[in-house]
């Protein structure tokens, strides 16, 4: 359903999930890393900015599926949404789970700027939740972790 003030929230959700506003992206918290610096262990911190990168990528990827497939399972929690606490990633798995996190992001995007999608509408084979409520979870979650990363990155001395 288009209705004027769908488009005004449209807006702000695309500004909340794709923009920084009152802090750092998601993508300049992950920017100008390099394995040594993903892969580190700090000591107290339960993950290393690769497993929080990736963590974000499962997460976000679980609530797009939901949105789009009936039939979605999710990941059973805790353990599906982290990779093991040894786990590193090399390059091109760094790149891949940034990809997947810009294309389920996108998806996402494209599917509440579909015409006739209505942001507060019930999804069927949901227990209430609306297309709103994803896109605020999706910023909400993210945004935790892209603090989490720069502090991270902070006591690894490797942020601006």
């Amino acid at each position: 359903m288009d209705r004027p003030d769908q488009k005004v929230m449209l807006a702000e959700l695309t500004s909340l999930l794709t923009k920084g506003n009152a802090h750092a992206t998601f993508e300049d918290a992950c920017a100008g890393l390099m394995p040594d610096i993903w892969n580190r262990h700090v000591p107290e911190v339960p993950y290393t900015i690769w497993q929080l990168v990736e963590h974000v990528r499962i997460a976000q990827w679980d609530i797009v599926e939901f949105c789009f497939e009936p039939k979605h399972e999710s990941p059973k929690w805790p353990d599906g949404y982290w990779p093991a606490p040894d786990a590193t990633a090399d390059e091109e798995q760094w790149q891949e789970t940034l990809d997947h996190i810009r294309q389920n992001r996108q998806r996402f995007l494209h599917l509440i700027h579909a015409p006739g999608t209505d942001l507060l509408a019930k999804i069927p084979h949901g227990d209430g939740q609306t297309l709103l409520r994803e896109a605020m979870l999706i910023a909400d979650h993210n945004a935790y972790h892209t603090g989490e990363i720069i502090l991270i990155r902070r006591l690894l001395k490797a942020w601006k």
